[in-house]
C-alpha cells in the first residue's frame, strides 16, 4: 500500500500546479480501493484538494493573496472528461478566453461534448456539457478545435493582426501545422489564418 501511495503522490508532485485529476488517472498505478484511500490520505495532509466529489487538483497559490486560488476550470473539465471518456471542446466565447483573444470570462462555460448534456459545479462557478452532433465533434481535436470554435465566436472581421499574434504565440510550429492540415477543408477564411500562422513559422 505505501509503495503505491508513493508511486501515485510521485505523479501528482510531477504534474503542474493547478492540474485536476480523479482517481481514474492513476488505474495503472493501483486498484481504484487503494487509490481512493491514497486521495484521500492526500487531501487530509493537504498536498492535494479535494474540489468535488471524486475530483481532485493540486491547488495553485498566490502569495499576494495570501493563499489558494480557485480551481482552474478547464483543467477539471478535462479531467471530467476524461474520467467520463468524453470529447470535449470548449464552446465560442470560453474558447476565445482560454486562447488569450477575449479577456471576458463568459457567464456561462460550455464545452462541446459527445457525452449527455449535464451541468457540473465547480466551486462557485458552473461548466455546462452540451451534447452536440456526432458532425460537429468529428475531425478536429485539441488546439485544432480550440482554435476554430474561437474565430468563429470572433468572426472573419473580428480576426486582425493582433489575434494573429495571439494564435501564433500560443500554438507550437507542429499545432500551427496540425492546425493548417487540419482546415484545409474548413471555410475559406479559416483556412487564411491558418496559412498565415503556418507561413510565420515556416
Amino acid at each position: 500500500m505505501q509503495t503505491m501511495r508513493n508511486q501515485i503522490l510521485r505523479r501528482i508532485e510531477r504534474f503542474e500546479d493547478g492540474k485536476a485529476f480523479s482517481a481514474k488517472d492513476f488505474l495503472d498505478i493501483a486498484s481504484r480501493t487503494t487509490i481512493d484511500v491514497a486521495l484521500h490520505s492526500l487531501t487530509h495532509e493537504g498536498k492535494i484538494r479535494r474540489i468535488r466529489r471524486g475530483l481532485y487538483d493540486r491547488p495553485r497559490f498566490n502569495a499576494a493573496l495570501g493563499g489558494q486560488l480557485s480551481p482552474d476550470i478547464d483543467e477539471a473539465a478535462q479531467a471530467i472528461a476524461r474520467r467520463q471518456r468524453w470529447k470535449i471542446v470548449p464552446e465560442g466565447a470560453w474558447a476565445a478566453n482560454l486562447l488569450g483573444l477575449s479577456t471576458q470570462v463568459p457567464s456561462k462555460i460550455i464545452y462541446l461534448t459527445d457525452g449527455p448534456n449535464k451541468k457540473v459545479e465547480i466551486g462557485r462557478r458552473s461548466i455546462f456539457f452540451k451534447h452536440a452532433r456526432p458532425k460537429a465533434m468529428a475531425g478536429l481535436e485539441g488546439k485544432p478545435a480550440l482554435v476554430v470554435q474561437a474565430l468563429r465566436h470572433l468572426g472573419k472581421e473580428n480576426v486582425g493582426p493582433r489575434e494573429i499574434d495571439t494564435l501564433r504565440s500560443r500554438l507550437s510550429p507542429q499545432e500551427k501545422r496540425r492546425f493548417l492540415k487540419d482546415t484545409r477543408f474548413s471555410v475559406d477564411w479559416i483556412y487564411d489564418v491558418a496559412k498565415q500562422l503556418a507561413e510565420k513559422s515556416a
